[in-house]
């Protein structure tokens, strides 16, 4: 059986969805990606990795359902580069929340974004707590891609910890799944090293974060090292991706806010 909602009948939908239910969204973007990388990227990582994941989770008995891809999202920190398609932090906001309203109105009650795409972090963050408060949907969202900065083993560059952006991670995981899409003939190092030596300014994680833009850094709007860049190490991280989805999956499906005895 198919696990594209979208392949399926209206009326189907009321057949095979119940309370219990996942529903998962990729959620990605089209965004300047440097020269050796596509503006798909985001998009392609994100639904790949959720493909993978609701199969696998089905297989191990999961009541889990794959939605469209949304890929015209938040990438304004790329828009001044040609073939950046973005749409603004409110009617993101506005199209998370409908989206949330739309699957209120099928028997299913778990909604996950599975996010390809860090500036769609923040938007995400809030809309689950939107869609919860108006539509009573159980809400979460979770990254797509395991994206490790290269830390300078053999063969592998070293990013300082910041290869957050078209870097050594990325462009593996597109080496692997869509090898004809990369040039990497067009790669060059763009690593912010004076970053990487502050203390408490950064991008993830760190105690002070900065609002920036791609072209900050570089003119081609990279932020890491994809010279190093390989299928096999892609191939490592989209395993470590699938991976994690489906034991977040799980999770997800047995999630409940109250706990035992309540």
């Amino acid at each position: 059986m198919t696990r594209l909602l979208a392949e399926l009948s209206g009326p189907a939908t009321r057949t095979v969805l119940g309370p219990d239910s996942v529903l998962v969204v990729p959620t990605g973007a089209m965004e300047h990606h440097g020269p050796h990388l596509p503006l798909i990227t985001d998009a392609l990582i994100a639904e790949s990795v959720a493909t993978a994941a609701v199969q696998r989770a089905a297989e191990a008995g999961l009541d889990v359902w794959q939605l469209p891809t949304l890929t015209y999202t938040k990438s304004d920190e790329h828009s001044w580069a040609s073939g950046t398609v973005w749409v603004s932090w409110d009617t993101l906001m506005s199209t998370l929340v409908d989206i949330g309203r739309s699957v209120a109105a099928t028997p299913a009650r778990r909604l996950v974004f599975l996010n390809g795409h860090g500036g769609n972090t923040a938007v995400l963050g809030v809309a689950l707590r939107e869609i919860r408060r108006l539509h009573g949907l159980l809400t979460f969202s979770m990254p797509a891609g395991v994206q490790v900065a290269g830390a300078g083993g053999e063969h592998e560059p070293d990013e300082h910890g910041l290869g957050i952006h078209a870097g050594y991670g990325e462009t593996s995981l597109v080496l692997h799944l869509r090898p004809d899409l990369v040039d990497l003939a067009q790669a060059r190092r763009s690593v912010p090293e004076h970053i990487g030596a502050l203390t408490h300014l950064g991008f993830n994680g760190t105690t002070a974060q900065f609002g920036w833009l791609s072209d900050d850094f570089g003119p081609d709007g990279v932020i890491g090292d994809p010279t190093g860049a390989t299928a096999d190490a892609g191939a490592v991280l989209f395993d470590a991706s699938v991976r994690r989805a489906v034991d977040v999956l799980t999770e997800i499906a047995a999630f409940t806010h109250a706990g035992p005895g309540a």
